[in-house]
This record gives C-alpha cells, structure tokens and sequence, in this order.
C-alpha cells in the first residue's frame, strides 16, 4: 500500500511504543492526526497545548514511550514554548509535532507564518523540518535524541505538502540506541570508598533514565547500609519508609536545615544521576568536593556542586562497578535515625485544620501505588517534604521549570496512557490557569482525583512578600466555589472543610470510577512556618 510521509512518522513512533498523542488540532496536521489513528495511535484533545504537553509526559511517566505532543502552526506552536522549556529542565522525551506551510506558500503568504524551529531552537536537543522521502531516518533520529541520555524534547516541522506526499517504503534499519557505558578508572573511588566511614548517596532524576539504577541503589544502600537523599523528581527511587531513607529535597529551607549537615558530615559522597536543575540555591556547594564523586547522564556543565572525579555513563552501571569488590563500614551511629525524626516532627501534622493537615490525610488515606502529580506553590514544597513514595514515577511534578498548572494534565495524560486511577493536587490559581482542562477531564472520562486546595491566594508569593516587608499585592483573588464548577460540568464533585470531611470524601473520591473534582478549603496563610 502507497504510503505517504505522515504515514511513516506514525508508523515510526507506533514502533517505538507511543499510543497516545495530545495536543489541539488545526487545518495543518489534520493528515498527520488521521495517520496517527489509522495506525492505532489515539489523538487526545487538549483544551491548550501547553496543558497538552503536561498529558503527553504523563503518558512517559506511565509507559516509558516518548510522549508526543501535536499542534498546528502560528498561534498553536507559540503555545508549546513554556511545555517544551519544561521538557528540556526536567528531562522529558517530547517529541513535539508542528503543522507549517510549504516553503512555496511562505513565499507570498504570510498570516500566522513565523520561523518554529527558530523559536524552539534554544529548548530543544533538535529540531528537524520534514522533508520528503525522508521521515523514517528523520523520526528515528528524533526519538533517539529524546530518549538517549540525557532525555529531553525533538521538534519536527511537518510542512503539509510534505505530511501528504507519496514517501518511498521505509528503511527496514533502525538507528541503534546508545548502550550505557560502565566506568572505567575507578581504583582510586573504590579505595576511597572502603576506608569511609560516613558514605551517603545523593541520587536525582537520570537514575529513572538508567537500565538498573533504581534496583542497584537500593540493593546497595541496604547491603551496606548507605543513607540515601534524593531530589523530589527521584522521590521514591528508594523506599522512603525504610531506615535510611532521608527523602526528597531541595525546595524547603525547613528541610534543609536537617539534612545538608550530613552532606558535609559525609566523607564520602557518591551523586547517582543528580542533576541539580531541580535545586534551589541553598544547594549551592552542599559538600566538600574533595570527598565528592559523581555519576551522570550528561557532563556536568553547572556550577552548584563540584566532585573530585565525575563519569559520564549510565548510573546505574557507575554504582555497580564502584562498589564490586568493596565493603564500605558505614558507622553513621544513630545520626541517620535522628535526621529521619527530626524531618517526620518538622513536618508532622499540626494540631489547627490547614494545609499540613490536608495533606496528611491524603498521604495516610491514599493507596501505596496511587500516582499523584503535585502543581507548583507552597503546597508542592510541604507535599514533597511529608509524602512518603515507595516507588518512582508515582510523585510526579514540573521541578526544573516548576510550572504551574501542570498537575491535572500529567495526571490526565498518565491515566489516559496507564488506565490507572491517578490523582492531582494543585493549588486554586493553578487550576485557575487551566480550568478548561476540567472539560478534557470529563470528554476523556479518565480516572483522575483532581483535588484543588482552596484559599484564595497565591499563598507562596503571599508568603515571601510578607516575609520581605512588602505590601500586599496581586497575590489574593476571590473565592471560587470549585466543586459547584465541577458539578456544572458533569464531574463528580466533593468538598471538604476539616479532616473529618476530608476523610469522608476522600473515600467517595477512591471509590468513584470516573474522574471526580475533590475541593478542600484550606485559611489564609496557612503555610507560615510549614516550610
């Protein structure tokens, strides 16, 4: 059968595990979408394509394919910028399909013509233009650069003169992925590591992109009883109940006061795929570089940490070829076990109905493999400080970039891609920004709690102001009542005022089979001191 080149991408991202595509259609791709569905890849309608992008990293999170976002020209690709950014800072494979007109069509025509792959160029790993006969290398080639080491967001420009064309059959070769490299030159980091004493290991979000990073992080962390710290992408890399877990950081000053201590107690530190884009600058030379290697994805280009000795391979492999023929004698005494308590009282409930208390009965009521996403606020930084994660991927969140508005699609797009039962918890202005992402919900019908903490602030921005003595200013807004929203739209639609109402709907809210809008409305101010 004739094929043409939209034919050939949508066969060439079917093979590469994608069957979801989000975005929001226009006269430019109307082809590529119809191929994509003749080839068993469903099109998800978004109600924003910036929302789009969010549901097509949800789709990652849940099958491990390149998400794939799909937006028309002009105004449609403009949109994408903030989700593409995000893609690049918290290491996303996107793969971004964009609608444009033929070259002999720019030539005199100009409405919504402006240069994509010129506005796209400084967030991407690359950006291709479609061109004739040429889409399966082309497409090959963009899904290895999102999914190699470092992953990251591809644009393809699809001119529709190109998207229809008749394309000569396929290569039968593919473009073979990069291996991951073990170490090499480790004598003197294994030396080292056997005469420590206080060894920690700090792992961030490259150890979800390795082959057997999580597995050997934990086998070795227990072997030798090594505490491990992760960043709040890595949450749940290591069992976060266990004893020497010491959680996720790097937002909360709070939090940091216990733990960054013991990075320069340590006299060995071994980083595992930590990339500090997801840090604030309290994780600014955390350790001493002397007793510091690491394990990374890519080189180390910042200037956050320093280490005396960093590989470039996969960290999984980096940890395994360390530790072979070494036996660390951790003697940390009961510093560890200290640290954990400090942390579990700093962010233990308190005794007046808030947000701490809110979030403690959906960490104790919820099951253990619920994937949550968690939207950006003060609300993100005490929820990734008091929820325990037993697994990766099941806390997810926009870290590097920390976007708002992105919890309900990542949730959307995971439980789209997964058929799981996933749940959202953002703050009211950040569902404020996406409210039309409640109409998605409900079309798509996916199972997704999207709870919403209501107290009519942008409490984070409210909170440093203050804090600065600065006035008040454009950070209160009015009340919304969103479960009567909800219900207006057709979701199912609770509300909660204090614990025990919470209890109650978060139950009916587990018990739903659809998706369901769960409102709990939290005072003013309700953070001061939490975090």
């Amino acid at each position: 059968m004739t094929q043409t080149s939209a034919d050939i991408i949508a066969d060439r991202l079917f093979e590469a595990g994608v069957r979801h595509a989000f975005g929001v259609p226009g006269g430019e791709v109307l082809h590529l979408i119809d191929a994509l569905s003749r080839r068993g890849i469903e099109f998800v309608l978004a109600r924003h394509e910036n929302a789009a992008g969010f549901m097509a990293e949800g789709a990652w999170h849940a099958t491990g394919a390149p998400g794939v976002l799909v937006t028309t020209v002009g105004p449609g690709m403009a949109n994408t910028v903030n989700v593409v950014a995000n893609a690049e800072q918290d290491r996303v494979p996107l793969i971004v399909l964009t609608g444009a007109y033929d070259e002999t069509t720019t030539l005199r025509y100009t409405h919504q013509i402006f240069d994509h792959r010129a506005v796209l160029a400084p967030l991407v790993k690359r950006t291709f233009e479609a061109r004739r006969n040429g889409c399966d290398v082309m497409v090959d080639k963009a899904v290895r650069l999102a999914c190699d080491p470092q992953p990251g967001p591809v644009h393809i420009d699809l001119p529709i003169g190109v998207a229809t064309a008749e394309h000569k059959p396929a290569r039968a070769d593919r473009i073979a992925a990069l291996a991951p490299v073990a170490p090499a030159g480790l004598d003197q980091a294994r030396e080292r590591l056997a005469s420590a004493k206080r060894p920690l290991i700090v792992a961030g979000l490259d150890v979800l992109e390795s082959t057997t990073g999580v597995e050997v992080l934990r086998d070795l962390s227990a072997k030798h009883s090594i505490p491990v710290v992760t960043t709040y992408k890595a949450k749940g890399v290591i069992d976060e109940m266990g004893p020497l877990s010491l959680g996720g950081h790097g937002l909360s000053p709070k939090a940091d006061k216990i733990v960054t201590p013991l990075l320069s107690e340590a006299d060995f530190v071994i980083c595992a795929g930590y990339d500090p884009i997801e840090m604030r600058p309290g994780w600014q030379d955390p350790w001493d570089p002397a007793n510091a290697i690491e394990f990374t994805l890519a080189p180390n280009r910042q200037a956050m940490h320093e280490v005396s000795q960093s590989w470039v391979c996969d960290p999984g492999l980096g940890l395994s070829a360390l530790f072979a023929d070494s036996a660390p004698a951790s003697e940390w005494g009961g510093r560890i076990e200290a640290a954990r308590a400090a942390l579990k009282d700093a962010f233990a409930p308190t005794q007046d109905w808030g947000p701490s208390n809110a979030l403690h009965v959906l960490n104790e009521a919820r099951p253990a493999e619920l994937m949550v996403s968690i939207d950006s606020g003060a609300h993100r930084i005490l929820m990734s400080q008091l929820w325990t994660s037993t697994l990766p991927h099941r806390l997810i969140q926009s870290t590097g970039l920390c976007t708002m508005g992105c919890a309900l699609p990542l949730a959307t797009g995971h439980a789209i891609a997964s058929g799981e039962r996933t749940m959202a918890v953002m703050g009211d202005g950040c569902l404020d920004m996406i409210m039309g992402e409640l109409a998605t919900l409900r079309d798509t019908a996916a199972p997704v709690i999207c709870t919403v903490l209501n107290d009519s602030s942008l409490s984070l921005i409210e909170l440093k102001q203050r804090r600065d003595g600065k006035q008040n200013t454009g950070v209160d807004f009015g009340a919304t009542d969103y479960a009567a929203l909800g219900t207006a739209l057709g979701l199912t639609s609770l509300k909660a005022t204090d614990a025990d109402s919470l209890q109650t709907a978060f139950a009916e809210a587990l018990a739903a089979t659809g998706p369901v809008l769960l409102e709990i409305v939290i005072p003013r101010r309700g953070y001061d001191t939490l975090i």
